[in-house]
């Protein structure tokens, strides 16, 4: 009994340390970007020693890659709640988008999933991660919609691929100061005329 409370214990100090050292790189990373970004700063903003860096990640990369993982867990996660299984194909999918464009409001998000992120781990890692998460449910989504007749029976991963790629340039653009009104409203045309092909 007395071995499964210490391995519990050592557990939990090994996953706080792990977040610890997720929430010191995602903070740095988006306040000097990745390059700028030393291991050194990374433990002193974590208050973990060296050796503990490197017993979780294999490098700086291998960190960056679980930040990654871990943001566009949340986008995929805020998509979701916003798009429930309730609603209606067409609106599970305008409402999907605009929730992505929402979620990546979050500061630094764009960053670490459309800039930093494809430079550093590459389009192969970046594919892996975004099929987990967020593209994973723009594809259920077309998926979907596509069975029950709303949209033409287009090729579903060039679909996928295609209609990611807009609302991650939307969202680009919106960082950078273009009007979030104008592209939700050029992206939500865009369904409507995927939707209106079908009928």
């Amino acid at each position: 009994m007395q071995e499964n409370r210490s391995r519990r214990s050592n557990d939990q100090r090994s996953e706080a340390t792990r977040a610890s050292l997720l929430k010191a790189a995602r903070k740095l990373f988006v306040e000097k970007s990745y390059a700028e970004t030393a291991t050194p700063e990374i433990v002193a903003e974590a208050g973990v020693t060296r050796g503990a860096l490197y017993h979780h990640f294999v490098d700086k990369r291998a960190l960056l890659a679980a930040v990654v993982e871990r943001e566009s867990q949340s986008v995929a996660g805020e998509i979701e709640r916003a798009a429930p299984e309730s609603l209606s194909p067409r609106d599970a999918l305008v409402t999907g988008g605009e929730a992505f464009l929402d979620a990546m409001n979050s500061p630094g998000r764009t960053r670490l999933l459309l800039l930093d992120g494809p430079s550093v781990l590459g389009r192969s890692i970046m594919d892996d991660i975004e099929t987990r998460h967020a593209n994973r449910t723009l594809k259920d989504g077309l998926a979907t919609a596509i069975e029950a007749g709303v949209l033409p029976p287009l090729p579903l991963e060039a679909l996928t691929a295609q209609l990611a790629a807009m609302y991650d340039r939307a969202a680009l653009a919106i960082e950078a100061g273009g009007s979030a009104d104008d592209h939700r409203a050029v992206l939500k045309a865009i369904i409507d005329g995927l939707v209106s092909r079908s009928c």
